[in-house]
């Protein structure tokens, strides 16, 4: 017998509900609550369609007979989540003649999601989106929130729109065909939410590395559900970005620096962040805001969890600093970084003196 789902509920102007539990790709009723019109349209990837697309399609035509259904398929991988993708989705959108009161399915990791979501919210100045994350690092990050972004060569997620979903439906049966890399990538946001704002969660993930390795059920939902339960408050406080929101993105602009500088082609995204932040840890030792030992404790746990804490070797600092300077986060006082005054305790700091973030990169 399955677990019960668990629920968590994200407030605000537009207020959703996230949905955590095994086997919900395939509860039609609650797919198909979500869609006021008569089509709905899912994008997905090469990788995750051929296990869940044909799912997610049958459940929804169960439960709403007549319903025009269609689908279109990218490319897996980082390398895909660029304005030419996102033309051939609003292509593959205007093709199937999808209506205005449409509902768009977004079925795969971060990078469906976000892409399908900006496609969601450009189509007819804005459609209905469901988030359906199939990636650990997707189920407790990108899908919540409503970010939406394609890459650049320049940076990550220079160009998209804040677009809530109208629902997030979050499957764990799907961590069954992830990939031990990407599984262990998703740990690192997870890790995340406890060096921001939870340091007690960072005990619990000490306790329970061995059971999130081995992809227990019940360990994946509660870290699942506490990590978006975090996630959901910050959103709903600060739905654009414009304070603390910025906290979630703790390690962010070391790791997009470096994804950046690879082509989006070495470390994936929950790698580089897993650097990002113990740079952004050392970066806070260094101008005397954080313990050491804090630092030297998140380390110990993204090694743990089989995740790099060293930039790959090659990277030109100069070359990383500039992309720090296109950073989103960056203002017109200079480089800002989500810097730690010690475990779940983040902040934003402004004006860092950029001899001190090459510091960190030479170290």
């Amino acid at each position: 017998m399955s677990a019960p789902a668990r629920f968590v509920e994200v407030g605000g102007a537009q207020p959703y509900r996230i949905g955590i539990g095994p086997g919900l790709l395939s509860d039609g009723t609650r797919l198909a609550a979500h869609v006021h019109g008569r089509d709905a349209f899912v994008i997905s990837d090469d990788q995750v369609a051929p296990h869940y697309l044909a799912r997610v399609v049958e459940a929804l035509a169960r439960a709403r007979p007549g319903l025009r259904i269609g689908s279109w398929t990218l490319p897996a991988g980082e390398a895909s989540k660029t304005l030419a993708t996102f033309g051939q989705a609003i292509d593959a959108l205007a093709g199937a003649g999808v209506r205005r009161d449409a509902t768009l399915f977004a079925l795969g990791g971060g990078v469906v999601g976000d892409l399908a979501g900006f496609a969601a919210a450009a189509w007819m100045r804005g459609i209905d989106c469901v988030q359906l994350p199939t990636s650990l690092l997707a189920m407790v990050d990108s899908s919540v929130g409503g970010k939406t972004a394609v890459d650049l060569p320049q940076g990550k997620n220079l160009v998209g729109a804040f677009h809530p979903p109208r629902a997030v439906v979050v499957d764990t049966a799907t961590l069954r065909t992830l990939p031990a890399r990407e599984l262990r990538a998703g740990l690192a946001e997870v890790v995340k939410y406890g060096a921001i704002v939870d340091a007690p969660f960072l005990d619990w993930l000490e306790d329970h590395a061995d059971a999130l390795l081995a992809m227990d059920d019940d360990a994946l939902a509660e870290a699942i559900a506490r990590s978006c339960a975090h996630k959901a408050a910050i959103v709903e406080r600060d739905p654009f970005e414009r304070g603390e929101r910025a906290l979630l993105n703790f390690g962010h602009t070391f790791g997009h620096a470096i994804e950046t500088e690879q082509g989006y082609g070495g470390l994936n995204h929950g790698e580089a962040v897993a650097v990002g932040m113990v740079q952004a840890a050392r970066l806070s030792e260094r101008l005397g805001l954080s313990p050491a030992a804090d630092g030297a404790r998140l380390v110990a746990l993204l090694q743990r969890f089989g995740l790099p804490v060293a930039p790959p070797p090659g990277l030109d600092a100069d070359a990383l600093l500039a992309h720090m300077r296109l950073d989103k986060k960056a203002q017109g006082d200079g480089l800002r970084f989500i810097v730690w005054d010690g475990a779940g305790r983040a902040r934003v700091l402004a004006g860092v003196p950029e001899e001190a973030v090459r510091g960190v990169l030479a170290g």
